[in-house]
């Protein structure tokens, strides 16, 4: 029966916002199309419900080709793909909008699991990605609030940013999304989308905190 109310509750919401932010999006597109690359969407196949490939939309933040050049797949701090008006996107979060479009058609959902491209899906644990795959992926979620800033880490490992990635983050990435599988709720997807709004006008502060103290722990992404 949920999934009927959050099908409805999504294409509502993201009806609403693509009403609103409209006038903006046109705004960002023109700045796109005559600077940098003149790239405005930027298309890349992630990995959807049931393990089904679809194409997830973007504003353009990087230079054209980006995913085989440097760390590939992985965006590290101060990547020298991102383009002038890409930091700015991708600082405000803004380039993440055009997924707003992706909610609509039924890709993804407002909130779950953060869909992957498929070489980082396949490193999660097969039983995870049984558990995973069992949800709509969604704009945000719990694995996406803690890792926001998922690039500022990779300084830990600039030489091999991928080797960290897979047997630092994933793990613990592949922990919280069981933990949301298990606790899905229409009062969860609300404190989520809430905790989003917070750390994206308060970046600083780690409200999810204290709305979610039963969170699975790790030393180095949550430290008390």
């Amino acid at each position: 029966m949920y999934n009927y109310i959050k099908r409805f509750i999504d294409v509502i919401f993201s009806l609403i916002i693509i009403t609103i932010f409209s006038p903006f999006g046109i705004f960002i597109v023109l700045i796109l199309k005559f600077t940098g690359e003149g790239e405005i969407f930027y298309r890349q196949s992630r990995v959807g419900r049931y393990g089904a490939d679809f194409s997830l939309l973007k504003f353009a933040t990087m230079i054209i080709n980006s995913p085989n050049i440097g760390a590939g797949d992985i965006t590290i701090k101060n990547d020298p793909r991102v383009l002038p008006f890409g930091k700015f996107l991708r600082k405000m979060k803004l380039n993440e909008f055009p997924q707003f479009i992706n909610v609509l058609i039924g890709d993804m959902s407002l909130v779950g699991p953060r869909p992957l491209v498929r070489n980082q899906h396949d490193m999660f644990p097969l039983a995870t990605i049984k558990i995973v795959e069992r949800l709509k992926p969604g704009i945000t979620g719990i694995g996406s609030i803690i890792f926001r800033d998922e690039e500022k880490y990779f300084h830990l490992e600039k030489e091999n940013a991928n080797r960290f990635y897979k047997d630092e983050i994933v793990p613990y990435k592949a922990t919280l999304e069981c933990w949301y599988e298990e606790n899905e709720s229409f009062f969860i997807d609300i404190l989520l989308i809430l905790t989003t709004i917070f750390i994206v006008v308060l970046p600083g502060i780690n409200v999810h905190k204290y709305f979610f103290r039963d969170l699975p722990k790790h030393p180095l992404f949550n430290p008390e």
